[in-house]
């Protein structure tokens, strides 16, 4: 039997392709209020089992279980505007995302995300909203004015981590490489000085990340599911914790290391965006030692590229670029890195105890991201079954090893969805491995957030977008005016 040839947008060589089962999309959309439902019940049983916990003992160390944050219900100036930008998103976002041209849309997914991101900071009002963010007694610019000699300082700074060492470094400086407190203290050498200028670069750094995925997903997967994804890298609850924080200033760099390596390894200025891609991915570990698993995602993205062996020099090159300056400075990573975990272990993270942690920081994650990426995740787990493999055998009619070898060596013939899960996948990876870890027990709604920013286009696989948009906004709302947060 004749069956005609067809070809892989992504370049795969011509083959044939059964045609698939019809799909029952009632089936679909049950399975993934399903998925909801369990992580709900996640979420309620972190919440149960950790107040008792926090009565019982006082051990984890956080006023409403599992976030860093206090049962307050408020409203505040920010209210009427988080409103009306959830309600247009929710209304036009879609068929905005569908229409505009690609760079009106990515301007209008920064604008849309800036006024999402800013409205629920005001929420608290100007000064705990935004302004004193940073500069409580765990801060970053609590040190700032020690900063005065930025080399004497570096080669320093390892003498200050631990809690017993003298004139000891806040918390966030001490756990942290020196080029998060660095910023903070470029920008005050510039004039903008204090912490709403802070919370301002914060939040501007952080929203671009919503651009930087769709670039990256554009890159790799296609630009309709990118389209699909722009109003999902809007409206998500991620936009409490990066307004203002400064792991939302460390999502924004990390997201745009992402995506100058997407566009490189799809043949988009090879050179150029390797080489910033390493730049970034260099100053990425110079900001948390937590986001070296981002090799994880670079990797994921080195596979689903084309030009991968003419990348490597340029990013290796680039990578090598930040810790070099900082070891020429004085600066010793892999020491500074080993006094954290000491002085990690004598504060709060020395007392949380890991068996509560290691799922509750899920539940954390859950709300975090919010209901439709937990229904886009559960789609994108289902897409390998059905859309990797041979493409004139279907996969379910495969051995697994011989399935599991098809797609090893057929990477170029994988379908968008497909591309979308493995980033997505590759994320979700990276944020497990965080976990299993140990030194992120509690505070993971903002110390993931580089990650949890890679989970958000996984929306892009769901039906019923406009429903799924309001429950992103309506946990997003809720969270913001039922718990004043730490960060």
């Amino acid at each position: 039997m004749n069956r005609a040839p067809l070809r892989d947008r992504f370049g795969g060589r011509p083959h044939d392709r059964r045609p698939d089962r019809p799909q029952d999309p009632r089936r679909d959309r049950r399975r993934d209020l399903y998925a909801v439902l369990a992580a709900a019940l996640l979420v309620t049983a972190a919440a149960l089992i950790g107040t008792a916990i926090e009565r019982r003992d006082g051990t984890l160390h956080v006023g409403w279980p599992p976030l860093y944050a206090n049962w307050a219900p408020h409203v505040g100036p920010g209210t009427p505007a988080a409103v009306a930008v959830a309600v247009l998103v929710v209304a036009y976002g879609p068929a905005l995302a569908a229409r505009l041209p690609w760079r009106a849309l990515l301007a209008s997914v920064w604008g849309a995300a800036l006024a999402w991101t800013f409205s629920l900071a005001l929420v608290d009002g100007w000064q705990r909203g935004l302004a004193r963010r940073l500069t409580t007694r765990y801060e970053y610019l609590r040190a700032v004015d020690r900063f005065s000699d930025i080399p004497a300082t570096l080669r320093d700074f390892t003498h200050h981590i631990l809690l017993d060492s003298p004139e000891h470094w806040p918390p966030h400086v001490a756990g942290h490489p020196p080029a998060s407190t660095l910023t903070f203290v470029l920008l005050d050498r510039i004039g903008l000085g204090g912490g709403a200028w802070a919370g301002v670069w914060c939040v501007t750094v952080g929203t671009s990340a919503a651009v930087a995925v769709l670039v990256a997903v554009r890159a790799l997967a296609g630009e309709q599911l990118a389209r699909r994804a722009a109003p999902f890298v809007v409206l998500a609850p991620t936009a409490v914790w990066v307004g203002a924080s400064a792991d939302g200033y460390f999502a924004g760099v990390a997201a745009w290391a992402v995506a100058c390596l997407a566009l490189a390894v799809t043949g988009r200025g090879v050179w150029a965006f390797g080489l910033g891609a390493g730049l970034l991915f260099g100053l990425t570990v110079y900001l948390s030692y937590g986001l070296t698993l981002f090799v994880v995602l670079a990797g994921a993205v080195l596979l689903l590229g084309s030009r991968r062996r003419a990348v490597l020099p340029w990013l290796v090159t680039g990578c090598a670029v930040v810790p070099v300056v900082f070891t020429w400075l004085g600066f010793d990573w892999w020491e500074a890195y080993r006094l954290l975990v000491r002085r990690y272990y004598q504060g709060a993270g020395g007392i949380r105890p890991y068996g509560y942690w290691v799922w509750a920081n899920l539940a954390c994650t859950v709300l975090v991201v919010g209901p439709a990426t937990v229904a886009g995740l559960r789609r994108a787990g289902g897409v390998p079954a059905g859309a990797v493999g041979r493409a004139d055998v279907r996969p379910a009619r495969l051995r697994p090893a011989r399935w599991l070898a098809d797609m090893r060596l057929r990477p170029a013939w994988w379908s968008a969805q497909v591309r979308l899960a493995v980033l997505v996948g590759a994320a979700l990876a990276a944020l497990l491995a965080a976990d299993l870890s140990g030194m992120s027990k509690a505070e993971t709604e903002r110390i993931w957030l580089p990650f949890a920013m890679w989970l958000l286009p996984a929306g892009a696989l769901v039906s019923g977008v406009r429903a799924w948009l309001g429950a992103q906004a309506v946990v997003a709302l809720l969270l913001n005016h039922l718990l004043l947060t730490g960060w």
